[in-house]
């Protein structure tokens, strides 16, 4: 199983769809303490699925409540601005 990105508000990426998410997958990467969106891309043109399908593939931030094994474990995750362009807003510090 995978978690489902439940909403996107990054609306200047170009796998937004009406704040929902039509890659086949993102994955969660960052920094210590911080997680971003590491599929976000910006050039103006629109990408991905014709469905929103998005889940998250893979999260590289071992130090978040919902991490187990690299596999997110959180119910849904949400996307939107942070401290970058596109945050895991899901994200939580063990």
């Amino acid at each position: 199983m995978t978690t489902h990105v439940a909403d996107c508000s990054v609306t200047n990426c170009s796998f937004n769809d009406h704040s929902e998410c039509n890659a086949a997958a993102i994955t969660v990467g960052g920094s210590q303490d911080h997680a971003s969106c590491a599929t976000f891309i910006d050039i103006g043109v629109h990408g991905g699925l014709s469905k929103v399908l998005a889940d998250v593939g893979a999260c590289q931030r071992t130090e978040c409540v919902h991490n187990e094994h690299l596999m997110c474990q959180a119910a849904e995750v949400h996307v939107g601005p942070g401290a970058d362009n596109a945050d895991c807003l899901t994200y939580e510090h063990v």
